[in-house]
């Protein structure tokens, strides 16, 4: 079962998240192979974290509890809440297998919580055929068949382009974009 946790930040939380990022790593270190995508996110100036996505395959839904309140940054404190919602990954790839690389573009997580019948339940395609989606899928209740929303992990230009990647807009409750890059432990260049 696919799985968004999304830990939101609390305010002036950066200080300790610091002082917390290895046990963080080492953390995530042990569900490296459950893993579809990772990272931070970051307010519109890109300096301040906001907050951590984890899109995660776990066996059930108590797996995916423990994994979103065991983790060491919402046990210290750092979250002031967490949005944790199955997922299903439309694209049937990981961040890793994301043929757009790490570094090229901007890239956001885009969140729309949804209401009424289901929308946006499969990936758009890009005008110019360039596929700039590095993670879609649309959010469900607990029972896995009831719609909640649709969440993205997309490159683009600027968060307004990476909204519109939600094309009913009309039907969601909230939208929220968040400047998001890929995540983990840096790696030797």
């Amino acid at each position: 079962m696919e799985f968004l946790c999304y830990h939101r930040d609390r305010s002036g939380s950066m200080p300790l998240r610091h002082a917390l990022i290895e046990a963080h790593w080492t953390y995530m270190d042990g569900f490296a192979k459950e893993l579809i995508a990772r990272g931070p996110t970051f307010d519109a100036a890109g300096e301040t974290c906001t907050g951590s996505v984890h899109i995660v395959d776990l066996p059930d839904t108590a797996a995916a509890r423990a994994f979103a309140f065991d983790e060491p940054n919402y046990q210290a404190g750092v979250y002031r809440d967490v949005l944790l919602r199955r997922w299903r990954n439309t694209l049937g790839r990981t961040m890793w297998e994301f043929p757009g690389g790490r570094e090229d573009g901007n890239r956001y997580l885009v969140i729309g919580l949804g209401e009424g019948e289901p929308v946006d339940l499969t990936p758009p395609t890009a005008p110019d055929g360039q596929d700039d989606l590095i993670a879609y899928g649309p959010l469900l209740a607990d029972d896995g068949t009831t719609w909640v929303g649709t969440a993205a992990l997309v490159r683009a230009p600027d968060a307004a382009t990476a909204a519109a990647v939600l094309r009913t807009p009309d039907r969601y409750a909230d939208i929220e974009v968040h400047n998001w890059p890929f995540g983990g432990r840096p790696t030797a260049i």
